[in-house]
């Protein structure tokens, strides 16, 4: 857990003034600060975002105390959502789509990665979707973001899954370890968990690479970008509407950060080990492959809608039913 005390109460929002609003946030005059702010998210790429804005003090306008916590995985996050525990918070944006569709109050402010997922082995040929086939592979959160983009482009490339033997494991980190210490042929890992299975190997005297860019694949495949906005801010509707300027603050100083976090990834790294729970090179390196931005919502709307319905194509239920309403794009 990372946090941040305020020596001193700022009455603006002086910290955010000169970046990016969120299209769909009104532009409103400051309030008084919160006692106390938590942002949430995953352990991985997109929380350094958050760590970093917390540690730089790009949000001590808002609250006199951001604490960043990580939520495990899509139960403890949907838990956390149901409870009202939750405000502001990290997700997958399949995730968000789908919870929004089915009833919840939840709205997308950003895209913080256009892709994360990597399936790493030990054995350099495997570089395609095919030559997996009879291997042991390893897959994370079941019926979740992973898993659903990986089924969805074995299902187009006419390879089913009985045709591999999948491994499910309840993180990524799990799945990591699986690979890293031989018991499995390959993963599918999202950043960090890519990275540190890789270095955790070389340690041992083993070598894995990242042998399927999921991301390009995504490419070759659907013919859409080569960009899996995968993951993004997300905030309640009731919080939203009682704290729109601390909202638009959060995504302003996000869009600060990861200008900051892709050009000094160790540096970056150095602040977010503790909250991560993961070493500082294995965050510096997963920095490089993890594709973080901080795309308005609105903005990449077009390219959310075009991945929704892909992934919706052989069941809508993925996605909630169907693609998203306007509204739920900030």
């Amino acid at each position: 857990m990372v946090s941040l005390n305020r020596r001193t109460v700022l009455a603006g929002l002086a910290a955010a003034g000169a970046a990016a609003v969120v299209p769909g946030v009104t532009r409103v005059r400051a309030a008084e600060p919160l006692r106390s702010l938590t942002l949430w998210g995953p352990p991985a790429g997109p929380s350094i975002l958050l760590v970093h804005a917390i540690a730089t003090g790009r949000l001590r306008a808002v609250a006199d105390k951001v604490t960043f916590k990580p939520w495990r995985d899509p139960d403890e996050l949907r838990a956390g959502l149901t409870s009202g525990a939750m405000q502001l918070f990290v997700l997958p944006t399949q995730a968000a789509a789908n919870l929004f569709n089915r009833g919840m109050d939840v709205r997308l402010v950003n895209v913080l990665t256009n892709g994360l997922l990597y399936v790493a082995a030990a054995d350099g040929s495997l570089t395609t979707l095919a030559s997996l086939k009879g291997r042991s592979v390893a897959v994370p959160f079941r019926n979740d973001t992973p898993d659903v983009i990986f089924r969805r482009l074995l299902r187009a490339e006419g390879i089913a899954e009985a045709e591999l033997d999948l491994r499910f494991t309840g993180t990524p980190m799990e799945a990591a370890q699986l690979l890293a210490t031989g018991r499995i042929d390959a993963a599918l890992l999202p950043e960090p968990a890519a990275s540190a299975a890789i270095l955790r190997a070389s340690l041992a005297g083993t070598t894995l690479t990242r042998v399927i860019d999921l991301q390009a694949e995504w490419a070759r495949i659907t013919g859409l970008p080569p960009a899996l906005p995968q993951a993004g801010l997300g905030v309640t509707g009731g919080f939203l509407d009682s704290h729109p300027q601390v909202v638009q603050a959060v995504h302003a100083a996000l869009a600060a950060a990861v200008a900051e976090v892709n050009a000094a990834p160790l540096e970056a790294a150095a602040g977010a080990a503790s909250a991560l729970g993961l070493p500082q090179p294995v965050i510096a390196e997963s920095v490089r492959h993890s594709n973080l931005v901080a795309t308005p919502a609105r903005e990449a709307q077009p390219v959310l809608e075009a991945v929704f319905a892909s992934l919706a194509e052989a069941d809508p239920g993925i996605v909630g039913g169907g693609i998203p309403p306007a509204g739920f794009y900030l």
